[in-house]
């Protein structure tokens, strides 16, 4: 079968077998036709995937194609046929986020299909449900303790520390020696007794909190960012007059230099990244930024220093 959509000049063949081939949007479309053409062919396929009996619906075997039929998606999704009908077909038509997981949930999407499925239709896509993770998922905990001798951590999306290495409390900051309630970045910063003495805190104390204020957009109705900001803003007086500024960062890469007792000044590379598997988390990673500080690093493994 050939699908051909009204204002559209992308095609996409699906066998008997449910096998989909020869899916092509031209270059020479628009901006939008490629975008609209690109999600009508994306609804198809994903359509032509889905047995009736995988959302419940009784077989049929006189189905002349593989998959479900529209009028099923949009039973399915609570929307009308005519409606999903025009968005298979490339029209110029808005889905609002709602409709989006409503389709999304009809067609068995995993996440990275919701997440194209928002991306193509230009929406901005809610958070997905169930939250982020409070704990380090074990694959990545392991992974911060294998980045030895370099120091590594890895944060949740309200700044909280949920995995470090030996290299990071040897080097940073030793958060086992902090009760797990207050095992957070921005509380650590803003109510560091010594911070006064530091010339390197405001500019971090700043950057961590621009970074949560971003974070903290995206999750408004989250008590528990609410609740952080209220004890913040009665324990800190920088992080009071800071606040209501609205500063935002959503990127973090830099050099620190850490004044060791032993090993003396260390420069260090840091880079922030969000693993795939869990992309409310982010990893921090530090690499020395000199061949001294990273003999430095090696010579503290080797002894047993960490």
């Amino acid at each position: 079968m050939v699908v051909m959509p009204r204002g559209c000049a992308s095609v996409a063949r699906v066998t008997r077998e449910g096998t989909i081939v020869g899916v092509t949007t031209p270059p020479s479309l628009g901006a939008s036709e490629r975008r609209r053409a690109e999600l009508a062919d994306f609804l198809r396929t994903r359509r032509a995937l889905v047995r009736p009996r995988d959302v419940g619906l009784p077989g049929d075997g006189r189905r002349r194609t593989p998959g479900l039929r529209r009028e099923e998606v949009a039973q399915l999704a609570g929307v009308g046929l005519s409606w999903y009908t025009w968005l298979e077909q490339g029209r110029d038509i808005r889905a609002s986020a709602q409709v989006l997981d409503a389709i999304a949930r009809a067609l068995r999407f995993d996440g990275a299909e919701r997440a194209h499925l928002f991306h193509l239709a230009y929406v901005a896509a809610p958070l997905p449900e169930g939250g982020y993770a409070r704990e380090a998922p074990p694959h990545l905990r392991a992974f911060v303790d294998s980045l030895e001798p370099y120091p590594a951590l890895l944060i949740g999306p309200r700044t909280d520390v949920l995995a470090w290495n030996r290299a990071t409390a040897a080097l940073i900051h030793d958060f086992g020696g902090v009760s797990a309630g207050r095992r957070n970045m921005l509380w650590l910063l803003f109510t560091d007794p010594g911070r006064g003495g530091k010339p390197a805190w405001a500019d971090t104390a700043r950057r961590t909190l621009a970074r949560f204020r971003a974070e903290y957009a995206r999750r408004l109705e989250d008590a528990e960012f609410a609740e952080l900001v209220v004890e913040l803003s009665a324990a800190s007086p920088e992080f009071r007059a800071w606040w209501p500024r609205h500063d935002v960062l959503t990127e973090q890469s830099g050099t620190k230099t850490i004044e060791h007792p032993r090993l003396g000044a260390l420069t260090l590379h840091h880079l922030q990244s969000a693993p795939t598997s869990h992309p409310d988390l982010r990893l921090t990673v530090f690499a020395p930024a000199d061949d001294a500080t990273r003999r430095a690093l090696e010579a503290l493994l080797a002894d047993g220093g960490l």
